[in-house]
């Protein structure tokens, strides 16, 4: 049988902090970025994480959790090389090295560091829903789709037109989208899932 936490509630200036967060980094990323940048798979996922701290809902934290946790630490290598050595070994934080966009913008970025410990944190207070991963394949299937309707190739948003920047691509482009749908939740989701679930067994909070 699962077990639970008794620890469900999670505190009130949490979940004020990340709304006035959020306040401030939507609005700075639309003017600077446009609004097709938060169907990056991490921009999107501040949008669910600000539903899962409100609803206090492990099942949207899980989804979150699966999704964000090695992209974000992925980031956070890139941009930890880039600035100890000036070298990006996997891509995608070149952004934050360019003077052309405000600093104040460009810090806001660092969310990257912070969500992924913020969704780690609420696994261990209100336990781990294994269904988080499957609501994740949903919405990555969406953001993959809606990704290719409305955004423009010169943006590259998740990767869609030049897999990792890799210049020519890697794949043919008819592939890319087909590929992504099924790698994502095969290669990057169900790992990630099933280290989670092992972690939250350790404490004895979980969610079947």
């Amino acid at each position: 049988m699962a077990e639970v936490s008794n620890k469900r509630n999670l505190p009130l200036w949490l979940k004020v902090a990340f709304t006035a967060w959020l306040a401030v980094w939507v609005p700075a990323y639309w003017v600077e970025y446009g609004w097709q940048n938060f169907l990056w798979t991490c921009d999107a996922a501040n949008f669910v994480v600000l539903a899962a701290l409100w609803l206090e809902s492990p099942l949207l934290i899980a989804s979150q959790a699966v999704s964000v946790l090695v992209i974000s630490s992925l980031w956070v290598v890139d941009f930890g090389a880039a600035l100890l050595f000036g070298t990006h070994p996997i891509g995608g934080t070149e952004y934050m090295f360019d003077p052309a966009k405000p600093l104040a913008t460009r810090l806001l970025s660092l969310f990257h560091v912070v969500v992924p410990i913020l969704l780690l944190w609420c696994i261990r207070r209100m336990g781990y829903d294994r269904r988080g991963w499957r609501l994740q394949v949903a919405i990555i299937w969406l953001l993959l789709l809606a990704t290719h309707r409305w955004t423009e190739p010169a943006k590259n948003i998740n990767w869609q037109w030049l897999p990792f920047g890799i210049d020519p691509p890697i794949l043919p482009p008819a592939w890319i989208l087909p590929v992504s749908m099924l790698a994502m939740p095969v290669v990057l989701y169900l790992p990630t899932h099933a280290a989670l679930v092992a972690w939250s067994r350790k404490f004895g909070r979980y969610h079947e």
